[in-house]
């Protein structure tokens, strides 16, 4: 099982890098805003748990939710149900490999350009806007993007059944998640957001990854750095998407 989850994924790994499309709004765009938002805006400072931290530094673990979830979720939307529509998916089935096998290889492709891309983007905080992880913390930071990375993939596959072309996966991933980055403290620091604006940001996961994401990058938190509560949420989050998956998942194409 193991040994064929495995070679899926180098399968679909050796797909993704083939496709340029996929490369750029999963390695390239994350990239982009960093720079651009620290860049514009990251003058100034914001208000955390225990002091203030420079914008430029609150950008990079906000922008590392946004890659994560870009691999996991909009990337992976899209992959899927284009798989699914050309008939690859069914082929697959089709086969002696154990569908978990063919899934966790998919997944685990996803969680492993997610890990990468974290550490290109806390490569680049560190050497342009001097940001770092505390060591004391730097578990916490691991941890929380492998939780994110692995429920939002679970919610990938829980949205791909309300998607029956893929021509209209991308933008609808974008219609979901461009509204919620702005008001999850991705592109916009919450403090600054209407109270009912933040309010409504606190119900979905973008919020709480983003939030536990910054906890560990937070120079001034004290202990291991792991946010409790936001991790349980944005699991619950999964565990709800991947009920949903296993009722509605189709191997089949949905648009014909």
């Amino acid at each position: 099982m193991i040994r064929m989850a495995l070679h899926q994924s180098s399968y679909d790994l050796r797909a993704f890098l083939r496709n340029r499309q996929s490369q750029f709004f999963t390695l390239a765009l994350p990239i982009l805003f960093l720079v651009i938002f620290a860049s514009v805006f990251g003058s100034g400072t914001v208000p955390v748990a225990g002091g203030r931290i420079s914008t430029s530094v609150s950008y990079v673990p906000g922008i590392i939710a946004l890659g994560v979830i870009a691999a996991c979720f909009g990337n992976l939307v899209a992959s899927v149900t284009t798989q699914r529509e050309r008939g690859v998916l069914k082929r697959r089935r089709a086969t002696p490999v154990p569908a978990a096998a063919v899934i966790a290889g998919r997944v685990l492709t996803a969680i492993v350009t997610a890990v990468v891309m974290s550490a290109v983007l806390l490569g680049i905080g560190w050497a342009a806007y001097g940001a770092h992880v505390p060591g004391r913390t730097a578990l916490a930071l691991v941890v929380t993007v492998v939780i994110g990375a692995a429920s939002f993939c679970s919610m990938c596959y829980a949205l791909t059944s309300l998607i029956h072309n893929e021509d209209t996966a991308q933008p609808v991933t974008q219609a979901l998640l461009l509204p919620l980055y702005f008001i999850s403290g991705v592109f916009v620091a919450v403090s600054i957001l209407p109270h009912w604006l933040a309010d409504v940001g606190e119900i979905f996961p973008v919020r709480h990854l983003a939030s536990a994401l910054l906890t560990a990058y937070n120079p001034h938190t004290t202990g291991l750095g792991f946010a409790g509560l936001d991790l349980l949420i944005v699991a619950a989050w999964g565990a709800a998407g991947l009920l949903v998956a296993l009722r509605t998942f189709s191997w089949l194409p949905l648009g014909r």
